[in-house]
């Protein structure tokens, strides 16, 4: 019986492109997720190689390189997850003082409105 052809390609990855991309997301600051966009995987996939890997079927020895390409992309996030966190630090901060402020104005109305308001009783 023939083998029935789907139409669909199946991206074939070297054996040591999966090592170096499974290093790669075994760096503590990498997740799997980041890794696999970098390289345009799906997550699942790397999940799969890392798992691969552990159980040995990657004879090969490790790489800490990681592919050029991708290497750029995932310092690229990394900024980009850096400057988010400072802008939500920021932001927080800038609430903060907005609360304080609106604590000092009405502060000085309860002042102002206390002082006031015992010299008009006198009549």
């Amino acid at each position: 019986m023939p083998k029935m052809l789907t139409g669909k390609k199946t991206q074939q990855y070297t054996t040591e492109f999966k090592v170096k991309a499974v290093e790669w997301s075994h760096q503590a600051h990498r997740s799997v997720k980041s890794v696999a966009e970098a390289l345009d995987i799906h997550p699942f996939m790397l999940s799969r190689w890392r798992k691969e890997y552990r159980e040995g079927k990657f004879a090969m020895k490790r790489v800490k390189k990681a592919p050029a390409d991708a290497k750029k992309k995932i310092q690229e996030q990394d900024e980009i997850a850096r400057l988010k966190r400072r802008i939500a630090e920021l932001q927080e901060e800038n609430d903060i003082l907005k609360k304080f402020q609106r604590f000092q104005a009405e502060e000085r109305r309860k002042r102002s409105d206390s002082s006031g308001s015992t010299g008009e009783n006198t009549a």
